[in-house]
């Protein structure tokens, strides 16, 4: 019988989803019906395990899955000891500290004393502990942004994203205490076979990380500017330059880092560059 790797994923929700496309993504494709919570790839020796993201720890630890995509905030809370593989950049969040809009408050000392309800007590007790802070906390699984309007909680710490959902319970942000994104964990259990189908799997996410980052451009140039337009354009070795039929211009081909983009293309608007074309990449291998 073929070693399949075994991988946690969240059974619902934006982390789901956005796990299960990297995935797709990386060529695997799953098999994975409504309310299953076990799934087989078709095409790759991989199994899914649909869990609920805080029990997703104790999984890796124990070996009964290899691998995980999970909030790197949930390995901080419940799985520190837990290496991590590969960050993915996406479900970005943090992990702050929030208090009713009409509070007054100077810094993270205003919290000595004070009901703090959290579904992370383990990052809060930690964080408030570089600064000699001691509170009092009430562990909340769910919802715990309407604890401090029920009088349960003088503050909460939760996950934030958009900040939306603390606008609407009326409460601001004032303290973030760590930057969060699903990353890919390993069990320390995991063995030498299916450490040989990580590497390969961790191949391929890297290769479609890489692209994510990048856009493919195509544009023409006159040749008297063709030097000054290269060196805007480093690509991964250098681009491709090809004549044209009309004499005194060249086709350029090369990849743009998606964070100086604009600027880039400003640039080679500048220098000459006419005919433009940016397309996305779909997967990089270097």
């Amino acid at each position: 019988m073929t070693q399949k790797i075994r991988i946690a994923i969240q059974k619902s929700g934006r982390l789901n989803e956005e796990s299960l496309q990297i995935l797709k993504d990386c060529g695997v494709s799953i098999d994975n019906g409504r309310d299953q919570l076990k799934a087989s790839a078709a095409n790759f020796p991989l199994e899914v395990f649909y869990l609920r993201n805080g029990d997703i720890p104790q999984y890796l630890r124990d070996g009964v899955v290899d691998i995980a995509i999970l909030g790197e905030n949930v390995l901080i809370e419940k799985g520190d000891d837990i290496s991590i593989a590969q960050k993915l950049g996406f479900s970005k969040c943090r992990v702050s500290l929030a208090v009713p809009k009409g509070t007054k408050y100077d810094s993270v000392k205003d919290f000595e004393g004070k009901k703090i309800a959290t579904s992370y007590p383990n990052t809060v007790v930690n964080y408030l502990s570089q600064f000699g802070v001691k509170a009092d906390l009430h562990i909340i699984n769910g919802s715990v942004e309407i604890a401090p309007n029920i009088g349960l909680a003088d503050a909460i710490c939760d996950i934030v994203s958009s900040g939306s959902t603390l606008f609407k319970n009326n409460l601001k942000e004032v303290e973030v205490m760590l930057k969060s994104e699903a990353v890919l964990a390993v069990s320390p259990k995991i063995d030498t076979d299916r450490q040989v189908i990580l590497d390969k799997l961790l191949f391929r996410i890297q290769a479609v990380l890489k692209g994510r980052d990048y856009k493919y451009v195509l544009l023409n140039a006159p040749n008297e500017r063709l030097d000054d337009i290269i060196k805007m354009l480093p690509g991964m070795k250098s681009p491709t330059v090809l004549p044209l039929a009309e004499k005194g211009w060249s086709s350029v081909h090369s990849v743009i880092d998606k964070q100086a983009f604009w600027e880039v293309i400003d640039n080679l608007k500048d220098a000459g560059a006419q005919g433009i074309l940016v397309s996305d990449i779909e997967k990089m291998v270097l």
